[in-house]
Parts: structure tokens; sequence; C-alpha cells
């Protein structure tokens, strides 16, 4: 399935969200250090992201050790400075899906880190900023699903 990575999360309730699309969707997901929250069981319970028997949840100390780790993906940055549509991209299993923090977005030298092409926007009416963290996940993960026959 694919991989979805968020880069330097910060609020708990959005990671919460995608941990639970992740579970229903069998993606996989990546957590990219520093987080916005602890990862502690008590912290985790209260903010909803008790998770170990719902997802595959992996934590990275860092972007290099996430790529490392996911070396054979092909990478796809969702930011709204995006190059083209998220619809436009052909999506395959084990595709790596990257978000980056709610607050900052992905800083440049990450963003430098991906294949040209393969930075991808969601469409939105001009003068938005952005959309909600979790619910741009879940329009591109359900993308890359839906091409994929939701195999």
């Amino acid at each position: 399935m694919f991989h979805v990575v968020l880069h330097q999360p910060e609020i708990p309730p959005n990671t919460g969200n995608i941990i639970r699309l992740c579970a229903n969707t069998g993606a996989q997901l990546h957590l990219v250090r520093p987080l916005g929250f602890t990862l502690d069981k008590r912290s985790l319970r209260r903010a909803g992201l008790d998770y170990d028997d719902l997802a595959t949840v992996t934590v990275h100390a860092d972007f290099a050790a996430c790529r490392a780790a996911l070396a054979g993906a092909r990478w796809f940055a969702i930011e709204t400075s995006g190059d083209r549509p998220h619809s436009d991209a052909a999506f395959a299993p084990g595709d790596a899906l990257l978000f980056g923090s709610e607050r900052t977005g992905l800083p440049a030298s990450v963003l430098t880190a991906i294949a040209p092409g393969h930075h991808l926007s969601l469409p939105m009416r001009p003068g938005n900023r952005s959309l909600n963290l979790s619910n741009a996940v879940a329009v591109v993960v359900y993308e890359a699903w839906r091409q994929c026959g939701y195999a």
C-alpha cells in the first residue's frame, strides 16, 4: 500500500485522524521528528492517538532516516505550492506521500529532495491558504487508492 509521511506534525488530533485513516486504508504512517506532542502512552490516549492495534506507525529521527527507510519508494510532496494537482499524478502501491507540518508546511531543504514533477497540490479557490492536514491527507490517500482499484 502507500506510505503517508508527516514531516514534523504539530497537532495531535490531526495525527490521530490520520492514524485512523491509515488503519482504514491500509496505508503505513511515518512520523518524522521533532513532533509537536509526546508519544508516551498517557499522552497518546489523551489525544486519541492510541494506535497500537489500529495502524502501522513508524517514527523516524529525521527526514534523512525516513528517506533511507523508504529507499525504494517514489516520493510525492503535497504542498500548497505544488506544480500540479494531485489528481494528475499516476500513483502506485509503495509510493510515499509527504506532507508538511500544520504551521510551516515543508521546508525548502525537504522539497528539493523530491523529484521535479512530484510536487503536488490540492485544487482550492483563489485566495485560500490551505486545507486542514488530516483532510488533505485523506483526499490524496483516497485518490491514490482509487487509482489502484482499492486493492
